[in-house]
């Protein structure tokens, strides 16, 4: 157990200071046995009782799920995820599954996933990629390839092409400068200027530098740059992408940028997207839910109220039913109305 606590340590680094944002929290008084015996009975009984599983695996944190994973295999020798794997079923299975996965694993299946067979799934691909942090993507490229046996970039060079590519490719390598106490407003009007001038004074729009600059600069630098941009262009930013891009190079230029601007606000409107119109896009709200109840799900859900004028438990609980909805409003962790 010792040697697991070690490893979820560097697995889960950085969770003390995101969990202020947190809409699922360790549980007190954890006892990892009594879960791990309550879930097998839960899963033997006929019918099998999902409530109970819900009511454990949404309101434990992740390295208390993972203790949970350890506690039932050494009960039942076997494996808790392969045993729920076959007890649900539908978007119920896929919340439950993916809540048992370590971040970093859970970002590499979706990857993955968005690559797998036929067709690409770009709008998933963009959104990992776009919103992780230097530590997250490391250990994402890190786990796909022990998982997948094949690089992570390898698989994007094989299902991407373009711009688009190279920037998946810039953002995989995790280099982005961290945030500085210093301001450096010279290289902030100097990367203002190359963005506009990349734009507007070559043959060839000089989307590269844009990569570069987007996908190296620090957030708070680039938030700066942003502003200063406008007194070269006499349109925001995320204009002149629209005018200057197009397809999966657009998308992924604009969700960056929107991260960058704010990934509280990006993924309130990632959800509101995700329920908007008829039928649920289901795999999108739960990669969100799942992967943002332990960093900053809090905040997601006041921009959404912001934006949608409903709460996002409301908008939940309209859009979805059943044992689904259930684990989706637990793991939302509250109403904002």
């Amino acid at each position: 157990m010792a040697k697991v606590r070690e490893v979820l340590a560097e697995i889960c680094l950085g969770y003390e200071e995101t969990q202020v944002g947190a809409t699922v929290r360790p549980y007190g008084n954890f006892d990892a046995a009594k879960d791990a015996d309550d879930l097998a009975t839960a899963i033997e009984v006929k019918g099998v009782d999902e409530l109970t599983i819900i009511n454990i695996l949404t309101k434990r944190s992740n390295d208390q799920r993972q203790d949970i994973a350890f506690a039932y295999e050494r009960k039942t020798k076997k494996k808790l995820d392969e045993k729920l794997k076959v007890a649900l079923k539908g978007d119920l299975a896929d919340v439950i599954l993916g809540l048992l996965k370590t971040p970093a694993k859970y970002d590499a299946y979706e990857l993955y996933q968005a690559m797998k067979g036929l067709g690409t799934t770009e709008s998933t691909l963009t959104e990992i990629l776009c919103s992780r942090t230097n530590e997250e993507l490391h250990r994402i490229t890190k786990t796909y390839k022990e998982a997948h046996k094949n690089d992570l970039d390898n698989s994007i060079k094989k299902d991407t092409s373009g711009l688009y590519r190279e920037l998946l490719l810039a953002l995989v390598k995790g280099i982005r400068c961290e945030p500085s106490n210093v301001i450096d407003y010279e290289q902030i009007d100097r990367d203002a200027k190359d963005l506009h001038d990349a734009m507007t004074t070559k043959k060839e729009k000089d989307f590269p530098r844009w990569i570069s600059i987007l996908t190296e600069r620090s957030t708070p630098h680039l938030e700066k740059v942003f502003t200063r941009y406008r007194t070269y262009s006499p349109m925001e930013i995320t204009e002149t992408i629209k005018k200057s891009a197009n397809g999966d190079l657009s998308d992924g230029l604009m969700d960056l940028v929107q991260c960058i601007q704010s990934k509280h606000k990006y993924f309130a409107d990632k959800l509101i997207e995700a329920m908007k119109g008829k039928g649920t896009k289901e795999k999108l709200l739960t990669r969100i839910m799942v992967s943002r109840c332990e960093v900053d799900l809090f905040q997601i859900r006041r921009e959404f109220k912001k934006k949608h004028g409903k709460s996002l438990h409301s908008a939940i609980a309209d859009e979805t039913k059943g044992d689904y909805q259930r684990a989706l409003l637990s793991l939302c962790g509250g109403d904002d109305a």
